[in-house]
């Protein structure tokens, strides 16, 4: 019986680890930001450090103090981003030093100050969120406007104020498209396209994280898998057009009877994941058979009455999220081996599934 049990456990999390493993497409977007403002900062640092020693041997060293701390701020941020993976500063500090240097060096040293402008603005909508860099490129571009306007000839002022606008234009609509691009890209990778349910890519995230707040503040979580029952009888005489219409059905009815900080996941053809932050077992079991019930209470389209089984179960203190989404799992494979369309729970204390709680038919 317990060799028996074993292979069933084994079988069950190999079946896991096959379903669920998967790249998080939002670590993978902050990765490539990473890589964003080290170069950033790494070119900037490769191209500014030798100014530092060039105005002080022109006899300018408040510039060349500035353009030295900006080196450092550059470095600070370039070691923290390595050692730590933190975005020191968030770019607000590239920010200001970038407009002081600029704005001094046109003042002292005429064009030659002013062609750091540009790729100054450039940096910013790379560095900071847009409406911050939209802030102060346009605090930028007037105070530049007004240096050009006392230290050079009205011509070459216009045609300074035009360009560096232009530029930040170009560059503020060239950021927008690309976080509007990446904001549906994260949507696309994370979401599940037929049913709008979170997909599999994000659930390690989600169940680690009400694992470290267990870990740190007590406090609770739940887990309940919803499959529906005989679902490949669906297909097999409907077709899969109308299965995919029950799936959608099936999911708007589950996300009904969820409050907003639930998550509802959609992990396998017909297999759903609710977690409940806040839950304890009890209150997950309750809702486990009223999600039963919103599924079978009245039929889906052609008048095809469905029924669904569910496993439930509360996160332990100490356990990885596999072994929280196992149990859960062993739960729901118990109620489907009991007959379908009930709800069975499994404490983590237990080696079996105890409160076997059929739900009526309908």
């Amino acid at each position: 019986m317990d060799r028996s049990r074993n292979l069933q456990e084994r079988s069950v999390a190999k079946r896991l680890a096959l379903k669920y493993t998967a790249t998080n497409p939002t670590e993978t977007i902050l990765g490539f930001q990473r890589q964003i403002v080290y170069h950033v900062h790494f070119w900037t640092l490769v191209a500014v450090a030798p100014l530092v020693l060039v105005q002080w041997s022109e006899h300018h060293p408040l510039l060349s103090l500035l353009l030295a701390i900006f080196c450092l701020n550059l470095v600070a941020v370039i070691l923290y981003l390595r050692l730590r993976g933190r975005y020191l500063f968030k770019g607000r500090f590239f920010a200001l030093f970038a407009i002081a240097c600029t704005v001094y060096s046109t003042i002292i040293n005429g064009h030659n100050g002013l062609f750091w402008g540009y790729p100054a603005i450039a940096a910013m909508f790379f560095l900071l969120s847009l409406r911050e860099a939209l802030i102060l490129n346009a605090l930028f571009i007037i105070i530049l406007a007004g240096v050009s306007f006392e230290r050079f000839p009205t011509p070459e002022f216009w045609r300074i104020t035009s360009s560096l606008s232009l530029t930040a234009v170009f560059v503020a609509v060239f950021a927008w498209l690309v976080g509007r691009m990446q904001s549906e890209l994260t949507d696309l990778a994370t979401t599940d396209p037929l049913t709008g349910c979170l997909n599999r890519s994000q659930m390690a995230d989600v169940l680690n994280s009400q694992i470290q707040l267990r870990e740190r503040y007590e406090r609770v979580a739940s887990l309940i898998l919803v499959d529906l029952d005989h679902f490949k009888t669906i297909n097999d005489r409907w077709g899969h057009a109308t299965g995919d219409t029950v799936l959608q059905e099936a999911a708007m009815r589950l996300r009904r009877r969820l409050r907003d900080t639930d998550m509802l996941f959609r992990i396998g053809g017909e297999e759903f994941m609710v977690v409940l932050p806040e839950t304890r077992q009890k209150a997950a079991e309750e809702l486990a058979r009223q999600l039963l019930d919103t599924l079978s209470v009245a039929p889906f389209s052609k008048d095809i009455q469905v029924t669904a089984s569910a496993g439930v179960t509360e996160l332990i203190k100490g356990e990885t999220w596999s072994t929280w989404l196992n149990r859960a799992d062993q739960a729901l494979y118990t109620a489907k081996e009991a007959g379908r369309n009930r709800v069975m729970i499994l404490r983590g204390s237990e080696q079996g599934a105890s409160g076997d709680m059929p739900v009526s038919s309908v």
